[in-house]
């Protein structure tokens, strides 16, 4: 790992090892943050005490971030532009993370310190937003230009909907339980809190069953944390990476033999499908429009066309970080048709360019060993093309012609693409699950207090926590298996508020209304502080 550091000037080493210490430190602080949601409800139900809580969070958060794969960690990255990461120089790209980690940091420490339960998720989202901001800015260029807007759209849908889903389906767990898991010594107290049933029997502990459920839960839960927040961590560790020292990392350079002559089969299966499928389903309209110009167009040209070579193609990378071609050659350009197949021509529903990407990354692929043997300008391009094709694969898999085995295969097609780009070497995932589960420790009680004791009108019932749990769980694992950041923090403590109104027991209004405004506040504030510190660099810094 050092080597990779080594020819880095030292100005530029120190801050980027410092930049790297605070990733951990907001790791450690997302950590204690959020354990209170792992642990809250297994030590209210006196299901366990507080150190072994703690204790079996901690080991099941790291295995979360070690086990989890990195599907949330590059929906992060991908929310800015690529080609802002790659065409920045390192001082930006150290900027820009400092300035994230200064925003989530301060925001995070500010409500822990409040006793408030707050989502890191909304506070890393608001901070990339804040960056994309500024760069539109000082860049003048659009909005979307400095953000990845349909990400941006699908991530703070999933923000918002996952606690109305721990809401919803708690309520719905708890319905379940009322109607058939009554209050009986069959069912052994599922409804009482830990007090009700020490007046009872003299025990608070609930039986051996519900005990074992909910101690499974509340690990699920550690677990589906660390796959869901650790790999924000990650995500950050990478882009810097990515972007500080671009031709160690811009691409998997441990790539095997094997998995690139996968990802070349991959490559060469796609190009065969979208000849085969599409060059005769649109030759008859290319030829009408053709024949109008006094052309003519046949089925051995057009896949002429789309094979041509790199000394007839320029690949040019634009703004938007697409891939543009020009013809430098003088042949007839194929004119732009829309068909029912439009959906599949990514680029201005141009069938040719679309093949041609396809081509070009069969041509870098050629008789490649492993990425050793493409320099960095090639490494760059290689990127940029796998993430076009990506696009491609996506959008022919969403066609209504596309069969159901179809789409199961480009599906394999995208995890051998997916081996060259959307990585993370070993020592980041375990400093990172490091990081998170030594966090778990510390501090985890001052949000515990306000999550077990203020919500609801009454101490928690066996059930509430369990539906709490289950919900959360399953929810936040769903949810990391899609590559979707979601809150941890927000999806548990709607799921508990939704299990307290199902049993009639209320929750406290003056509480749930400060945590909603901090919800709600959360986003804003992130943005306004890693904006105004990005641009306070850029203005003062790095000019």
């Amino acid at each position: 790992m050092i080597h990779l550091f080594a020819d880095l000037e030292l100005h530029i080493r120190i801050m980027l090892i410092c930049t790297l210490v605070l990733i951990f430190i907001y790791e450690a602080i997302n950590g204690f943050h959020d354990t209170s949601n792992s642990v809250v409800t297994v030590i209210y139900t006196c299901a366990l005490q507080s150190r072994p809580a703690v204790a079996i969070s901690g080991i099941f958060n790291f295995l979360g971030v070690t086990f989890s794969g990195l599907s949330v960690a590059y929906t992060i990255i991908h929310l800015l532009p690529m080609q802002l990461i790659i065409n920045n120089n390192p001082h930006h790209i150290l900027a820009m993370v400092f300035s994230i980690l200064f925003a989530a940091i301060l925001w995070n420490l500010s409500t822990w310190y409040l006793r408030l339960p707050t989502s890191s998720s909304h506070t890393l989202i608001g901070a990339l937003i804040g960056i994309g901001i500024i760069n539109t800015i000082t860049t003048h260029c659009q909005f979307a230009q400095g953000l990845n807007i349909q990400k941006l759209i699908e991530i703070l849908l999933s923000l918002i909907i996952s606690p109305l889903i721990g809401l919803f389906f708690a309520k719905i767990i708890m319905l379940i339980l009322c109607q058939y898991w009554k209050n009986d010594k069959q069912t052994c107290y599922i409804h009482m809190t830990p007090s009700e049933k020490e007046q009872k029997n003299g025990k608070r502990q609930p039986p051996v069953l519900l005990r074992s459920i909910l101690i499974v839960s509340s690990a699920g839960v550690s677990f589906s944390h660390g796959a869901n927040d650790g790999q924000k961590g990650i995500g950050l560790i990478m882009l810097l990476l990515i972007g500080v020292i671009p031709t160690s990392f811009i691409i998997n350079m441990n790539t095997t033999q094997y998995e690139i002559e996968h990802t070349r089969a991959a490559i060469n299966y796609l190009h065969q499908y979208y000849i085969n499928t599409y060059s005769q389903q649109n030759i008859h309209q290319l030829n009408k429009i053709y024949q109008k110009q006094g052309l003519i167009l046949k089925q051995q040209k057009f896949i002429q066309d789309s094979q041509i070579t790199l000394s007839n193609k320029q690949i040019q990378t634009t703004k938007n970080n697409t891939i543009s071609y020009k013809q430098t050659n003088n042949t007839h350009q194929i004119p732009n048709i829309k068909t029912k197949h439009d959906t599949l021509t990514l680029y201005d529903n141009d069938l040719i360019s679309n093949l041609n990407i396809i081509n070009h990354t069969l041509l870098l692929l050629k008789d490649l060993h492993t990425y050793d043997q493409l320099n960095p300008h090639e490494r760059s391009q290689l990127r940029y093309l796998l993430l076009c094709i990506l696009e491609i694969i996506d959008a022919i898999s969403k066609s209504p012609n596309v069969s159901s085995i179809e789409k199961y295969q480009f599906t394999k097609l995208k995890q051998h693409l997916l081996h060259t780009i959307e990585y993370a070497p070993l020592w980041i995932i375990i400093t990172v699950a490091i990081s998170l589960s030594l966090g778990t420790i510390i501090g985890w009680k001052r949000v515990a207090t306000t999550i077990g004791e203020k919500i609801g009108k009454k101490d928690m019932t066996y059930a509430q926590g369990l539906a709490t749990q289950v919900t959360t769980a399953i929810a936040i694992g769903i949810a990391s298996y899609a590559g979707m950041p979601v809150s941890t923090t927000h999806v548990l403590s709607s799921s508990m508020a939704g299990s307290m109104l199902m049993s009639g027991h209320g929750i406290q209004n003056k509480i749930v209304k400060n945590i909603l405004i901090n919800w709600i506040l959360t986003l804003p504030i992130s943005i306004i502080l890693s904006s105004l510190l990005y641009w306070i660099i850029l203005k003062f810094f790095l000019q």
